[in-house]
């Protein structure tokens, strides 16, 4: 190069070639150029809007492959109350985490244009993760530029929906999944403004808004600030005031969320099941530690299922994916000194987020759902690990590319291919109750708010359960005055083949508690027992003291 010639130090990636174009001012926009630049970032955020509805379109319809439940169906119900007004939803009972701040404001929007229906629910679940996912990209993508950025995001894509195919965890109804976005926006927020006025006073917000949700926020997001801000603030130069302020700006956010709900409450809120926080006995810690890497592996599609959409290829699909997670994660650790805020972040999220699982009661087969968030960390890990800032050759971003697209879409077109879910069977049963009369009855939790919600409320099922020789109201999502005598007439019970649970009991159990029905159905499966009486006469408030007599 002669001398006095300067360095091109940031080739146009986009363009195939690498140094000054050829082509005269008068042909081209010179990059620098105002209009250059606003192309420029017109062509950007047009390829984010198009990828973003893009990754709508394929969650929506994944989830249209998933069936609703009860809670689901409970789900969408508190988020049609809060659309009529009842914000503070006033009667419920909600299990032990509400997703109160987030997923049930994003259902009851979504309610208000489509209606409480299966589509509603589907269309809020895949918007959320939505959410989830372009914030992931938006941490994975910093430091990078051009076919770098693209090959990270797709990485993401890739690592996020390994285990779509295989699990139900992240689009089958709101849940710790979209908690991820809490955890994420305040990843993304501390690195991308750490110095600014009012990153504390945000951090505090999120933190706040995601402890009134989930507590998964208190347990994981919340230690992560403090402790990595005062890391950072005790190997820096301590005389900076911002990594203590972000410190006790989360810190701040426990005590105020308690008190947020703690006025809530007295102004007539929602009450909730206490989370169990109960840590395991030493002797379950084994035990408790290989389901948890059990579920580790089912979300991220390690482990194959019988209904897996990726077949044979599943599996070893999922492997990749979670070495690179488990690559990304070391790689961040080995480099801790360097690496950035969100990186940081990110890893210590993981650390407590199964640390918090394996060491209390909760695991188990049924439940890898507790630490889907850490799907997400992983991912956003891998892609920063696996992919430089910068690919400087044009061929090598092109292939690049395509294997990171190509990635990304292998599970997403795996996952959609699902038929959908069609509810035909348990709209002939509701029109079977409704046609002989039959609007209000009882039954175990799974049959009870499914149906209802099958049948647009025309037919009301409320979940009841065994306690102390009687019925009791089940004191899990579901809202006081559903069993006031005085309110509703329950004419029937719902019963199955199965032994006392919480999703159904048999007609002999039923019996036990209620005496012998007038009249007794067999329709599809289901044992319908018919009284010529309240039924919810015989119901007491649950064992928990949660309900008191509407």
């Amino acid at each position: 190069m002669p001398a006095g010639e300067p360095m091109s130090t940031s080739p146009d990636l986009t363009s195939g070639t690498i140094g000054p174009s050829n082509e005269p001012d008068s042909q081209r926009s010179r990059p620098g150029s105002p209009g250059g630049s606003k192309r420029r970032n017109w062509w950007i955020a047009g390829a984010w809007v198009l990828g973003i509805l893009v990754l709508l379109a394929f969650f929506i319809r994944i989830a249209l492959s998933l069936p609703i439940n009860s809670d689901g169906a409970n789900n969408a119900f508190q988020a049609w109350d809060m659309f009529h007004g009842n914000f503070l939803l006033h009667n419920w009972v909600i299990g032990d985490a509400t997703y109160y701040t987030f997923d049930l404001p994003v259902m009851a929007i979504v309610e208000a244009f489509l209606g409480v229906n299966a589509a509603a629910v589907h269309v809020a679940v895949a918007t959320t993760f939505v959410i989830v996912a372009v914030l992931a990209l938006a941490i994975a993508r910093i430091d990078s530029r051009g076919a770098a950025a693209a090959v990270r995001c797709g990485l993401v894509v890739a690592v996020l929906t390994a285990g779509f195919a295989d699990s139900f965890v992240f689009l089958l109804k709101p849940d710790h999944a979209a908690t991820s976005a809490f955890l994420l926006g305040c990843f993304l927020l501390v690195d991308r403004a750490p110095s600014r006025w009012f990153t504390p006073p945000a951090l505090f917000v999120i933190l706040c808004a995601g402890q009134i949700g989930d507590g998964l926020v208190l347990y994981v997001a919340v230690p992560s600030v403090i402790l990595v801000s005062l890391y950072r603030w005790a190997s820096g130069d301590r005389h900076r005031p911002f990594d203590v302020l972000v410190a006790a700006a989360a810190a701040l956010s426990v005590p105020v969320a308690l008190l947020i709900r703690a006025m809530m409450i007295r102004l007539g809120g929602y009450v909730m099941v206490p989370p169990d926080a109960t840590p395991a006995r030493i002797s379950l810690l084994g035990r408790h530690l290989r389901l948890t890497a059990q579920n580790i592996g089912t979300l991220f599609g390690v482990i194959p299922h019988p209904w897996s959409a990726l077949g044979v290829v599943g599996s070893p699909f999922g492997t990749l994916c979670l070495l690179a997670a488990a690559f990304g994660f070391g790689k961040a650790v080995w480099n801790w000194r360097r690496a950035s805020w969100a990186e940081q972040l990110l890893c210590l999220a993981i650390v407590l987020n199964i640390a918090a699982y394996a060491f209390s009661r909760l695991p188990s087969t049924s439940n890898p759902y507790e630490i889907a968030p850490v799907v997400p960390c992983s991912a956003i890990l891998a892609a920063r690990a696996l992919v430089p800032g910068v690919i400087a050759s044009a061929w090598r971003a092109r292939v690049a590319i395509v294997a990171a697209a190509s990635a990304a879409l292998f599970p997403l077109t795996a996952a959609a291919s699902r038929p959908v879910q069609t509810t035909q069977a348990s709209v002939r049963f509701v029109e079977w109750l409704e046609a002989h009369g039959l609007r209000y009855g009882i039954s175990g939790y799974w049959n009870a708010s499914v149906l209802t919600f099958v049948s647009g409320n025309k037919v009301q099922i409320r979940a009841v359960k065994p306690f102390r020789g009687k019925l009791a109201a089940l004191e899990w999502e579901t809202d006081n005055t559903w069993y006031a005598a005085s309110e509703h007439d329950a004419t029937f019970a719902l019963a199955g083949h199965g032994r006392i649970t919480s999703s159904g009991m048999t007609p002999a159990e039923f019996e036990r508690y209620l005496g012998k029905p007038a009249a007794i159905y067999h329709v599809d499966g289901r044992y319908i027992l018919v009284y010529r009486r309240n039924l919810l006469t015989s119901v007491v408030p649950g064992p928990l003291g949660l309900y008191g007599r509407p």
